[in-house]
């Protein structure tokens, strides 16, 4: 049986402290993989820390980190300082901290509790400085682990849900939809990847959140990733970048 993670774990206070530095907190979500999350999450952070903003990026895939790919980095060549905790190193004007940076390509066999105690840990030992933003990117579906995260970082959350037009993808961000509601999270808005239209504009509507814009797809985008160069020439590379602007506005 999992032990619940709450207020008596002395870890909590820890990452409220942690976290104080920063301004506000992205949490990229989807409850399906292969929508583009990743990808957000990352030209997302790059913009935000283009525009002047001082940015930090998380990811919190344990099983699959791939922040690393979209940035064209090795990230065991990036290890953290340690003082009275992990300091991220400092990659294309973001701090950024991966798992990645200990593990590289290989897996990370973790399970249930596992899973939330490497979760919590990382928030009470990464030491980010004075952020205007930190984004984080978490892993596909909607887990114990998620939960956790957003009882953790309470109040200064605000969620951007990804999703594609797919029926099965939509069906899937309603659900995680309603649920995020039930339990009065801050839902920042939603974004439309890999789209030829605005289609989940009435959706949003319909569900009470803001649709924050859409994100063409793009054929030749695969040839753009670890490039962060090209990934700027790239139409979605424009498209996030109007919904920074949205979102910083």
């Amino acid at each position: 049986m999992k032990k619940y993670v709450g207020e008596k774990d002395p870890r909590i206070s820890i990452v409220n402290k942690r976290l104080s530095t920063v301004n506000r907190i992205f949490i990229v979500m989807s409850p399906k993989g292969g929508v583009g999350k990743t990808v957000f999450s990352t030209i997302f952070s790059l913009i935000l820390a283009e525009h002047g903003f001082k940015t930090g990026l998380l990811d919190l895939d344990f099983t699959n980190p791939s922040t690393h790919i979209v940035l064209g980095i090795n990230p065991i060549n990036y290890k953290p300082v340690e003082e009275k905790g992990l300091i991220p190193p400092n990659i294309y004007n973001l701090e950024y901290f991966t798992i990645a940076i200990y593990t590289g390509d290989k897996p990370l066999p973790l399970r249930g509790e596992s899973v939330n105690n490497i979760f919590l840990e990382l928030l009470t030992i990464v030491k980010w400085s004075n952020l205007d933003y930190l984004v984080i990117d978490t892993p596909p579906s909607i887990r114990d682990e998620h939960l956790d995260l957003l009882t953790f970082i309470g109040d200064k959350s605000e969620l951007i849900l990804i999703t594609t037009p797919n029926p099965i993808a939509i069906s899937s961000i309603g659900r995680l939809i309603n649920l995020l509601k039930e339990s009065s999270y801050k839902i920042k808005g939603l974004v439309e990847n890999m789209s030829s239209g605005e289609y989940l504009k009435q959706y949003c509507i319909e569900n009470g959140i803001e649709y924050l814009g859409s994100i063409p797809y793009d054929q030749f985008f695969d040839s753009k990733i670890g490039d962060v160069e090209k990934l700027r020439q790239s139409i979605i590379w424009n498209s996030i970048d109007e919904i920074v602007k949205k979102v910083t506005s």
